[in-house]
């Protein structure tokens, strides 16, 4: 009895070491976060790169070739998108500025009296300029309060700018040390694993690894096939906002019919302003373009980038993006991936654990884990029902 008691309190010491341990690595996360953003995103893209460098190397060529092609290709991509998209976006930018006027006399002049005739409410009277002054004047020291938190921002802005040069220069040379040896970091993480536990570590690392992969590779692969799909048929029907509309619609369709939808309703409202009435042709070409889009996701860019290896749920994705920026900054929010994928894993684990288990079954249990399978095997005896 004595012993088993002692059992039971060395269980819970062990226990509340391992907590003490995590809020300790919570607690530095957010103390450290602005300094851990620039490892943090190069660790991440040590990680994405990994594989293509294990290829490489498996060619034939030397770990350090390996990595410098896949480095060099890196900075290549990175280069093409500044050279190309970011001079399309920002005529698109322009373009929208330019238009603010009319979208704004289609505002005032169609939409809002129409709503006004629709739902028999008041609201161009909360647009009229004499009205905002004197709403402003009510409200003054609220202002003052944000002029003052602004300006107080704009103060510190040099510092932040300094803080953001250094890490864009940090990211490209952490990521090459990451890609050179991040073998040599797991097989180091790999020895630090009691033996013991190492098979049912490793699968789960690997269940991790493939999880985190799906979406990561898979689905950021869908999202940019399917906003160039998008932003190049919006363009080629006559829209003037195509590109930017099909880019925003293509970033955002990781959560599934939201891409879509949200893209949708930007054409409906830009076709309308673009042609200060409802063009029809324009109008059932753009639904065409959209159509096609979410088909083209489901039937041909998921089935061929993503495949049926298990993913992150949305909500989940959406959900752990929120809570780590939420928690710990904008360093929260690049964790949130690997620890929803980790998270995922490990309770996909536990719900194994407690299907084998007495509690579920009725009987008692074996439960063998190894790196292929999970095996459960029943030791109960066997009753002749005939």
């Amino acid at each position: 009895m004595g012993e088993r008691a002692d059992e039971s309190i060395a269980t819970f010491l062990k226990r509340l070491q391992w907590g003490l341990v995590a809020f300790a690595v919570l607690w530095l996360i957010g103390a450290l976060g602005p300094i851990l953003t620039p490892f943090v995103l190069a660790a991440l893209l040590g990680w994405l790169g990994d594989p293509l460098v294990d290829r490489i190397e498996r060619t034939g060529r030397s770990r350090g070739a390996a990595v410098a092609l896949v480095f060099l290709l890196m900075v290549l991509l990175l280069v093409l998108v500044l050279l190309i998209l970011v001079p399309m976006i920002e005529r698109q930018v322009v373009t929208l500025i330019d238009s603010l006027p009319v979208y704004g006399e289609w505002l005032m002049g169609t939409a809002i009296p129409w709503m006004e005739r629709r739902f028999g409410i008041e609201i161009s009277e909360w647009m009229d300029p004499e009205r905002l002054i004197a709403w402003v004047r009510g409200h003054w020291q609220q202002a003052g309060g944000v002029a003052t938190t602004f300006m107080s921002y704009v103060s510190r802005s040099g510092f932040a700018l300094i803080a953001l040069v250094v890490n864009l220069v940090l990211v490209p040379i952490l990521t090459f040390y990451f890609l050179r040896d991040w073998d040599a970091l797991v097989a180091r993480v790999s020895q630090l694993i009691p033996r013991d536990h190492h098979a049912t570590v490793a699968r789960l690392a690997r269940e991790s690894d493939e999880s985190l992969a799906a979406f990561l590779r898979g689905q950021f692969l869908v999202m940019l096939a399917q906003g160039a799909f998008y932003a190049i048929g919006l363009q080629l029907i006559g829209l003037r906002l195509g590109i930017l509309v099909g880019l925003i619609a293509g970033l955002i369709s990781f959560v599934p019919y939201l891409g879509a939808t949200v893209g949708l309703i930007m054409m409906l409202l830009a076709a309308v302003v673009q042609a200060q009435g409802f063009d029809w042709q324009l109008l059932l070409l753009g639904t065409i373009v959209f159509t096609a889009g979410q088909l083209f996701e489901s039937y041909v860019l998921t089935p061929r980038l993503v495949g049926d290896r298990i993913g992150l749920h949305p909500v989940a994705v959406i959900f752990a993006v929120m809570a780590g920026g939420q928690l710990f900054g904008f360093v929260g929010m690049l964790i949130a991936l690997p620890v929803a994928a980790v998270a995922n894993v490990l309770l996909r684990y536990a719900h194994e654990r407690y299907q084998a288990s007495r509690l579920y079954t009725g009987t008692p249990s074996t439960l063998v884990v190894d790196d292929r399978a999970l095996v459960v095997t029943d030791t109960a005896p066997r009753v002749d029902r005939d």
